[in-house]
């Protein structure tokens, strides 16, 4: 993968298209940034064949394969996807399908385009893969496109891009560079998204955030996934909760989770916050930039927890810890509540003494 980074790299994006010799490029987005999907057509002129504005999040194979139908019609040969994690899963369901290469603008923190990891939703089932074919040939990481990202997003999206290098602390193929790697995303994300909050156009911190994003991204892209991203998946592809929010609110009940199976993993991940405890100081770090911090907060009903509880046990990632259905069953309910997280484990243990 070629990964360009600065301020105005979005100028590049013709020579990219010449270099992988895409010449006419069908370009992807969501609903809500299709004018910015219109300016990169504009600038692309007859490299740029047709732009798709559709992509969902949880990329639901049913908008895949309309935007497929697409492709074949225009007789697409390269694919440009800009936005964030919803864009970018378009982009890679379609090479997974055809092979065509990729050219990814992220306008957000969501760390995907560093990955060969493909999430895709059918019949209200998230599942994920992992193929070469949907690794981006070039990834354009632009400043200037994340100027004008709203805080709130800023604020998910960047927690979001944390979680993958939490996870790549204590998974189970972790290495030494991987982990220097973790650490300094974590440590430049959580200086630089309170900065962002107090002020969205300071351009200082929105490059440390997007260094800090394609850092934790490319943690994901080199290691495996425990259980944040498993019940993550599970939310979001059963109940439709948004990505980023979900990520933000199950974050620090996770690292509770596992904190006393990986203690290690808790220190890397507490120094680099700058934080006492890990799972603590994610907790406050989510309220201090003002996101939302319960489940019920971002749409789903007390009902459903018994429900994602059963299918969060049913073909779980690899853990640190095992994962045990009544332990799971608690930790959704705090997360639905919104209330601090625990480390059940320690919990129980000073309970029978």
């Amino acid at each position: 993968m070629r990964v360009i980074f600065g301020a105005g790299t979005i100028g590049r994006l013709p020579n990219e298209l010449a270099r992988l010799g895409i010449s006419r490029a069908l370009i992807l987005s969501t609903p809500n940034q299709a004018r910015q999907a219109s300016d990169v057509a504009s600038m692309l002129g007859n490299g740029a064949a047709g732009i798709f504005p559709e992509a969902e999040m949880h990329t639901p194979v049913g908008v895949t394969e309309r935007a497929m139908a697409y492709a074949r019609e225009l007789e697409v040969d390269g694919i440009v996807a800009i936005g964030g994690g919803s864009t970018t899963g378009l982009g890679k369901a379609i090479a997974l399908r055809t092979d065509l290469p990729q050219i990814v603008v992220p306008t957000s923190y969501a760390g995907s385009e560093m990955t060969s990891i493909l999430g895709e939703t059918r019949d209200g089932l998230k599942t994920t893969q992992s193929s070469p074919k949907v690794l981006p040939e070039t990834v354009i990481y632009d400043i200037d496109l994340t100027m004008t990202m709203p805080q709130s997003l800023s604020a998910t999206s960047g927690l979001n891009a944390i979680a993958h290098a939490v996870e790549a602390l204590y998974a189970r193929d972790r290495n030494p560079i991987i982990s220097l790697m973790a650490q300094e995303g974590i440590k430049s994300l959580a200086q630089a998204l309170p900065k962002i909050k107090t002020d969205a156009k300071d351009i200082e911190a929105r490059a440390e955030a997007l260094y800090g994003a394609w850092l934790c991204g490319s943690c994901l892209g080199a290691v495996g996934m425990a259980l944040h991203h498993k019940l993550c998946h599970t939310l979001g592809g059963t109940f439709n909760l948004p990505h980023a929010e979900t990520h933000a609110v199950i974050l620090p009940h996770a690292v509770a989770y596992n904190a006393s199976a990986d203690p290690h993993a808790m220190s890397e991940i507490a120094r680099a916050l700058g934080a006492d405890d890990a799972a603590g100081g994610l907790f406050e770090l989510a309220g201090e930039i003002g996101v939302r911090r319960s489940l019920k907060e971002i749409g789903m009903r007390e009902e459903d927890i018994d429900r994602a509880a059963d299918l969060a046990v049913t073909n779980p990632y690899w853990n640190p810890r095992p994962v045990e259905r009544d332990a799971i069953r608690g930790l959704f309910a705090r997360a639905w509540s919104g209330t601090s997280p625990v480390d059940d484990v320690k919990t129980q243990a000073v309970l029978h003494q």
